[in-house]
């Protein structure tokens, strides 16, 4: 359903990442990286969501160096944008990787 409504609207980025998510849940994980770094590429400031989500991804399977990195990122942005949660959150899962 998510893909027929992206189809729809290539352009729509909650529904690209709702479709990236969708992907890491059903372990289609290289297509739903693939679609959350396309998300950040597009639209670096205003996809923090996206960089959680990523870094998580890497985290979860053992990949730290790359999850470190997407969640500083993502940290950055999420301050830039001045949300002090979505910071406080990565920065939480950022100290677990060590």
């Amino acid at each position: 359903m998510l893909e027929q409504s992206l189809a729809a609207d290539p352009t729509d980025t909650f529904l690209r990442y709702g479709l990236a998510v969708q992907c890491l849940r059903e372990e289609a994980i290289e297509e739903g990286r693939a679609r959350l770094l396309a998300l950040i590429a597009d639209q670096p400031t205003e996809q923090v969501a996206a960089y959680q989500q990523l870094g998580q991804s890497y985290a979860e399977s053992g990949e730290l160096e790359a999850a470190a990195r997407i969640l500083r990122a993502g940290i950055d942005q999420a301050r830039q944008a001045a949300d002090e949660h979505a910071a406080a959150e990565m920065e939480q899962l950022l100290a677990s990787l060590s």
